[in-house]
């Protein structure tokens, strides 16, 4: 068995694909330079990202799968496992060796991890489209500090663009080191140093002199909606687990 060492991106995992095609080595084992440990029993190749090779295997995708699958196929990269990387490597070889029609095919191991994976990266953007809650800054912007468990701010940047297109705004990914910033005309990918101890929720001196009374505004609108007669702790923490409450100012003390 050959290795493959790609750099991670989504251009690297299209060149590998190329060059198994190119070379047909048999079965190989993909993983990212990061995760790579050299073993002298066994051969590797390292994957060099090429626009050109990458758009060929992009573009032969797309002539193959409908739009939903090129989607799920970008949620699965998006989850950043290994296990992923592997599973979208092993489903675009079946799709390009099999016949036309082959991703409806689930009884294929591959076919059904990348619908799986896809499925849990929408969850978690729709989540994060719900449950982000901005803080307004002393410089005039909002901003929301975030951790999710894969990388979606790629999949919500239209959602907030055209939710909140009269604002300034920036979401930052504290786990990923890179956020989006949006100037009122576009959006930007971003990166930031913090002095900030939390960077989900800046401390009072960043924040606006409003900002205090929006969050209590917003609490007694919270309590007052609320019919505690009608408290279902049990469902409550169903559609809106503990994990996201760090980010729902109605739950801040």
């Amino acid at each position: 068995m050959q290795i493959y060492v790609f750099d991670g991106s989504l251009e690297g995992l299209l060149c590998a694909v190329f060059e198994w095609f190119e070379r047909k080595p048999g079965q190989i084992q993909l993983v990212t330079k990061n995760d790579f440990q050299p073993d002298a029993f066994t051969a590797h190749l390292d994957i060099l990202p090429e626009a050109g090779k990458a758009d060929r295997v992009w573009k032969g995708l797309q002539s193959r799968l409908p739009k939903g699958w090129m989607r799920r196929f970008y949620c699965t990269y998006l989850s950043e496992s290994p296990e992923a990387y592997t599973a979208l490597f092993e489903f675009t070889c079946y799709i390009f060796s099999a016949e036309p029609g082959a991703e409806n095919n689930y009884g294929n191991p591959h076919v059904l991890a990348v619908s799986k994976t896809a499925i849990k990266v929408e969850r978690e953007k729709h989540r994060m489209e719900a449950f982000i809650r901005f803080q307004h800054t002393a410089d005039g912007i909002f901003y929301c500090g975030i951790d999710p468990d894969f990388n979606v701010l790629p999949l919500i940047m239209s959602h907030f663009k055209n939710r909140y297109a009269d604002q300034q705004w920036i979401i930052y990914d504290i786990n990923r080191k890179y956020g989006l910033y949006y100037n009122l005309e576009k959006v930007e990918e971003i990166k930031m140093d913090f002095n900030e101890p939390n960077m989900l929720r800046p401390s009072s001196g960043s924040l606006s002199d409003k900002e205090e009374l929006y969050t209590v505004l917003w609490k007694d609108y919270f309590k007052s909606a609320n019919i505690v007669a009608r408290k279902n702790t049990k469902l409550h923490v169903q559609h809106v687990p503990k994990r996201y409450w760090k980010y729902l100012t109605e739950k801040q003390q």
